[in-house]
């Protein structure tokens, strides 16, 4: 079986390299040299889309962007086709900047309609700007040559597509196994936890942004050497919803999918541009039509894509392999200072929260000492998840103070916050489903690594991801999960996606964790084993922050318990303490008896 999955790759490279070497008619040469030009648009999408969760209808403006610019340097000063690609992406860049800082703040529909604004834009200009030829285009693009070979023919340029376009997929594939990579993973849906765990998730919207239109303007490079002309048409808006589509009944979210789509989308477009008009006896772009239901039905029938399908089937006869453990010798990652025992770590001073009138959480004050378990506790509705929030910088305070290891952090984001030693999970779990326990505890580390998203494209990073993975096996193992770090964090059990949100948490190398009702929804037993880790991380020296309505689970963990009701701080004490209170029993029973 293992010699199987590198006997059948190579010998598809094999095919495709020595595919125009054969009698194949030009035909073909042609229809591949297109699919492996709109792959690489598709390759984008599958990163700001399928995987970033950012919907643009605009890549078909910078396949253009990238085309006349190649073509205006050729034909009005003369410059080599190579120059033309290295101006298209620096262009493309610069353009895809002041774009990404313009629209990637928005959300929900405003960011495909901006896409949609922006595509139009470009369009327009390029048909109806004089040096640009308006409509006509540009003609007579000189031909292309590489180290003396011509490449101006189908047959000939057809190495040079399918390099470019193999390369791209082999850099974005490395891109996603990554540590900029999984926070790349955490845009579609987990933005709030990666922001948790110090990633600054627009930092890496931009980044995915920029790419997309990078691979966009390369694949516009190359259709302007292949037809030596270029013209407004291709690159419409209908043309960037196409390039959707392709990534769509590909696999939106998978590398592979970005050729499947590219193939089967083109191939059957064409088909349809012959047969339909013959059977309807009219003229018309009836595969539009076509292709729309199509649309319709994978949306209905098959919306992961056609890719993923295929690989599900190929799993009866090929099982997944899981990640090779290869950091047994890697270095440890490096630690931050910790605080002394009993050092004041956290300084809570009258916070406030209002929303509108509604006070949440009114003049609230408490402390934690390094090496304290400090339990928040009250019944629903108290203000307990909303005070975590404001203390870990998910939410800004109306006023008061939080200070943490002496520095105020008031008003930080929570990714800043995070850098400075607090780490937290979440009421609801947040997490990657289609990532492995050990890939979803290994973003923890995130802030722990340097390597960003060109070295990780390169596989220049290799070194520290086993460094990090080490450690997230590490975490994994300090609260008994190892066994369990190659399955998908989706197939897990809620008491086991707990403790990975913990190990999660861990990896980070907090000075502080902060437990968002880490026993909610757990069966008697769970909340035993979670009790153990908890007593056990305590044992080790790590302060706790523990929020929970459920007292009877705190009262043996904690060192302190603050108690809250409708936002205010009901009282504060031992275990002991509270639990003799008569307020808490009415808090919690509705009476004082």
């Amino acid at each position: 079986m293992q010699m199987l999955r590198k006997i059948l790759p190579a010998a598809g490279l094999l095919l495709l390299a020595v595919l125009p070497l054969l009698p194949v008619p030009e035909f073909w040469i042609t229809q591949l040299n297109y699919i492996g030009m709109f792959a690489l648009v598709s390759l984008g999408l599958v990163l700001l889309t399928g995987v970033g969760g950012l919907t643009s209808f605009g890549q078909a403006a910078f396949v253009g962007l990238g085309a006349y610019t190649t073509a205006v340097l050729s034909t009005r000063w003369g410059l080599s086709p190579w120059v033309g690609l290295v101006a298209g992406i620096a262009i493309t860049i610069v353009v895809a900047l002041i774009l990404a800082w313009l629209t990637l703040r928005m959300s929900g529909h405003y960011l495909p309609l901006a896409t949609i604004a922006w595509a139009l834009s470009l369009n327009y200009t390029m048909g109806n700007m004089e040096f640009l030829g308006k409509y006509d285009g540009l003609q007579g693009l000189p031909s292309l040559s590489l180290l003396g070979m011509d490449l101006s023919g189908g047959r000939a340029l057809y190495g040079l597509i399918w390099v470019i376009a193999l390369l791209a997929a082999w850099g974005v594939k490395n891109l996603l196994d990554s540590r900029p990579g999984r926070a790349i993973r955490a845009l579609n849906g987990a933005t709030t936890m990666a922001e948790a765990m110090g990633v600054s998730t627009f930092r890496y919207k931009v980044v995915i942004f920029v790419l997309a239109a990078v691979l966009a303007a390369t694949s516009g490079w190359l259709y302007a050497q292949f037809q030596r002309s270029v013209n407004p048409s291709p690159f419409a808006l209908k043309m960037g919803i196409e390039y959707l589509f392709m990534a769509v009944v590909g696999g939106v979210g998978t590398v592979w999918g970005a050729f499947v789509g590219a193939g089967v989308v083109k191939l059957i477009e064409d088909q349809l541009k012959e047969l339909l008009p013959a059977l309807l006896g009219s003229s018309g772009n009836y595969e539009i039509i076509v292709l729309g239901v199509v649309l319709v039905l994978m949306l209905k029938y098959a919306p992961k894509g056609l890719w993923p399908f295929i690989e599900t089937a190929l799993r009866r006869w090929w099982p997944a392999v899981p990640r090779p453990r290869d950091w047994e010798g890697a270095a440890p990652l490096p630690l931050r200072d910790k605080p002394a025992p009993g050092e004041l770590l956290l300084d809570v001073d009258r916070l406030r929260k209002q929303f509108g009138g509604l006070v949440a959480v009114n003049d609230v004050s408490f402390q934690i000492r390094a090496g304290q378990i400090v339990g928040l506790i009250g019944p629903n509705g108290a203000g307990k998840s909303t005070t975590f929030n404001l203390v870990s910088g998910v939410l800004s305070s109306t006023s008061g103070q939080v200070s943490f290891r002496g520095q105020p952090v008031s008003g930080l984001a929570s990714r800043l916050i995070a850098r400075r030693g607090m780490s937290r999970t979440f009421q609801h779990v947040k997490m990657i489903a289609d990532m492995t326990v050990l890939e979803n505890v290994a973003l923890g580390g995130y802030l722990r690594g340097s390597s960003g998203s060109m070295r990780a494209m390169l596989r220049l990073d290799r070194q520290e991801e086993q460094r990090l993975f080490k450690e997230a096996e590490t975490q994994l193992r300090r609260i008994g999960m190892a066994e369990q770090m190659h399955e998908l964090a989706g197939n897990l059990a809620l008491g086991p996606q707990r403790l990975m949100e913990i190990a999660r948490a861990l990896c980070t190398d907090p000075a502080l964790l902060l437990l968002d009702e880490p026993a909610a929804g757990l069966r008697h037993k769970e909340k035993q084993a979670l009790g153990d880790v908890l007593r056990q991380l305590k044992q080790e020296g790590l302060s706790i922050l523990l929020v929970e309505h459920d007292m009877d689970f705190v009262m043996g963990l904690t060192d302190r318990i603050v108690v809250m009701e409708f936002g205010t701080k009901l009282i504060e004490g031992t275990p002991a303490e509270v639990q003799a209170s008569p307020e808490v029993r009415a808090a919690y029973l509705g009476t004082e008896h």
